[in-house]
């Protein structure tokens, strides 16, 4: 595992780079699609890899512990040979989950006793046990197991928060390096930043993360309710303490706007639901704004879905034809949205880092970054 750092664009922070993985390269700034369970919703493996261009997909420790569970994957061969992705995979650590489950789980010290949603059956998560399901899970990337505190939160909760997050990363590094891959090569644990909104607990969560030299660095607790300007503010104070030479994770971001405004503070990789949770609702990313296909606007439209996309379902399908789909419930709408929506993401960074690397990404991102939002 290792960072080339290529550029620095000069008028912001925003940097290109290569991120050296055992599956291949990673060109940064990149965006990760989001395969929860082993699955990115509505789109194939090869559509993945030959529409989208994805160089990295994303898998969730807590739901892969649940379903098909550690046994099943160490049988496969690890989550590459499971799902049949040979490019890199990161796995998140669960920590968000166990957020999200507020009334299903109790954090104590140790870790985190929760209720699964599938069945209502108890588990506990450590820092020392999620360690060993991402080792199972095989992931290149994993991450540290942290507690995600909610939006808004005081800051006796913040700080107590903050104090378990360092406690348990501690222990995630004592387990990952008392233990060995599982499939023959290398893996790479990032921690994560939290302090919830509050700059002094977020620098001295970085400066924390920051002395632990890993291979990368992640920020999470971010795009949880949040105003965007406080979370380009914390964003901004965290990159201005993490190295340089390590790559930089902004978790769960987010809009095609907010992801170019955090590119500009110097973050390198993001995840996010949004474009195939959206898309599933009928809501389509474009370098000209964003399109409801449910409206009746497009009823009578029969030009192609989008003029400027990247995949063939832009210029195979009408705007017409996708709008009868979702107006009439087939699956095949869902496909078509989630695979032109993390196509134009996966472009959206690869014009990015063109633009970096030419030097004219400030003047760029102003000029295209009110059109993206713009509801057409």
């Amino acid at each position: 595992m290792k960072y080339d750092l290529i550029v620095e664009d000069s008028q912001s922070k925003a940097r290109a780079g290569v991120l050296h993985t055992a599956h291949g390269e990673i060109q940064t700034p990149i965006f990760m699609p989001v395969g929860t369970v082993g699955s990115v919703k509505a789109v194939s493996q090869p559509d993945l890899k030959h529409e989208i261009k994805a160089q990295i997909t994303l898998g969730n420790t807590y739901h892969l512990y649940l379903r098909p569970g550690t046994d099943l994957l160490e049988q496969a061969g690890g989550l590459h040979q499971f799902i049949n992705w040979q490019g890199p995979i990161l796995t998140d650590s669960g920590g968000y989950q166990v957020y999200s489950l507020s009334n299903n789980r109790k954090i104590k010290e140790e870790g985190v006793v929760f209720k699964s949603h599938i069945d209502g059956s108890k588990h506990t998560f450590t820092p020392e046990n999620v360690m060993d399901i991402q080792r199972s899970i095989g992931a290149d990337i994993v991450m540290a197991f942290d507690e995600c505190p909610p939006y808004p939160c005081d800051k006796k909760y913040a700080i107590d928060s903050l104090n378990i997050t360092h406690k348990w990363l501690d222990r995630c590094f004592n387990q990952w390096n008392n233990t060995d891959p599982k499939y023959g090569y290398q893996q790479a644990l990032f921690p994560i930043v939290q302090g919830s909104v509050y700059s002094d607990l977020r620098a001295k969560s970085a400066e924390y993360i920051a002395n632990k030299n890993a291979y990368g660095n992640a920020i999470g607790g971010l795009s949880v309710g949040e105003p965007h300007e406080v979370m380009y503010e914390m964003t901004e104070l965290v990159c201005n303490i993490l190295p340089k030479d390590k790559p930089r994770y902004l978790m769960g971001v987010g809009t095609p706007a907010n992801i170019l405004e955090c590119i500009g503070l110097g973050v390198d990789m993001f995840d996010c639901v949004m474009p195939t949770r959206n898309a599933r609702n009928g809501m389509l990313f474009t370098w000209n704004g964003t399109m409801n296909m449910r409206n009746k606007k497009w009823e009578n439209d029969f030009s192609p879905l989008d003029e400027n996309g990247t995949s063939y379902v832009d210029s195979f399908y009408t705007k017409a034809y996708v709008r009868h789909l979702f107006v009439a419930n087939e699956i095949l709408a869902l496909q078509i949205a989630s695979i032109h929506n993390l196509a134009f993401y996966l472009e959206l960074v690869r014009v990015t880092r063109e633009k970096i690397i030419e030097g004219t990404f400030a003047t760029w991102k102003n000029s295209v970054i009110n059109t993206l939002s713009t509801r057409l």
